[in-house]
């Protein structure tokens, strides 16, 4: 039998860029749809910014999105992969093969998510309005194809170490934060925003239960302060304790 000819080597070019709520990547949705509040934007580059690439795009509710991990660290060889990761969902100690998980250290550092397609802008170019995205900014996206629900939902099928939606934990705001909302013309928006991504927990997994420890996440234009605070009975609950901007 004759050695397989050699593979070539392939080159993806962005045919968009990604604006969302996201600044940076701490705080972002582990998956999408998690936190439906925040929106995101998919501008279209050249020459991709054509009207007629999105023609009928309008008939659909979601988008599958390909997209690159751009903040992940880059390989610098085929050798330079880690077959080994921790996902969150298992605390972060516990090791899985890296293809049996949504890591976002991948070998090409590819990402796939699953958006609500809000609105088409054609008036100069071509922007896409999302919900639900899990996208920092600056995120560069390889492709959209529209999602089929009668092809591509099966909700028999088994789940691995993920079975179930992460437990959400309660979130409170203190008089300071609230003020904040309550001056902003978007504040109804933005609780909503703060109390989805909040609520799922963003600090490291290994990270359980009350601490001092004050974390920052940043959506939109803001810092937002937070703090874990543990009860008599031991539950946890994410208190806001300063919103300001960045």
């Amino acid at each position: 039998m004759s050695d397989p000819a050699p593979l070539p080597d392939v080159t993806l070019s962005p045919i968009g860029v990604i604006e969302s709520d996201f600044p940076d990547k701490f705080g972002v949705p582990r998956q999408p749809g998690l936190a439906p509040s925040a929106r995101a934007t998919l501008r279209l580059l050249p020459p991709y910014d054509n009207p007629l690439a999105v023609r009928g795009l309008e008939a659909f509710s979601h988008l599958w999105l390909t997209f690159l991990f751009h903040l992940s660290p880059e390989r610098t060889g085929p050798e330079d992969w880690m077959p080994l990761v921790r996902p969150p969902r298992l605390g972060g100690n516990r090791r899985i093969g890296v293809f049996a998980s949504r890591s976002t250290h991948r070998p090409n550092r590819l990402g796939l998510s699953l958006v609500e397609l809000v609105g088409i802008d054609t008036r100069h170019g071509v922007r896409l309005q999302l919900a639900g995205a899990d996208l920092v900014s600056g995120t560069p996206v390889l492709d959209i194809k529209p999602y089929l629900p009668w092809a591509e939902a099966r909700p028999e099928a088994r789940a691995g170490f993920a079975p179930e939606a992460p437990v959400r934990l309660p979130v409170r705001f203190t008089r300071e934060a609230e003020t904040v909302l309550a001056r902003r013309e978007d504040g109804t928006s933005l609780r909503a925003l703060i109390e989805e991504v909040l609520s799922q927990d963003p600090r490291p997994a290994y990270r359980n239960g009350g601490e001092a420890r004050r974390y920052g996440v940043r959506l939109r234009d803001l810092d937002v302060r937070f703090q874990a605070v543990a009860a008599a009975d031991g539950a946890t609950t994410l208190e806001v304790v300063d919103i300001v901007p960045t």
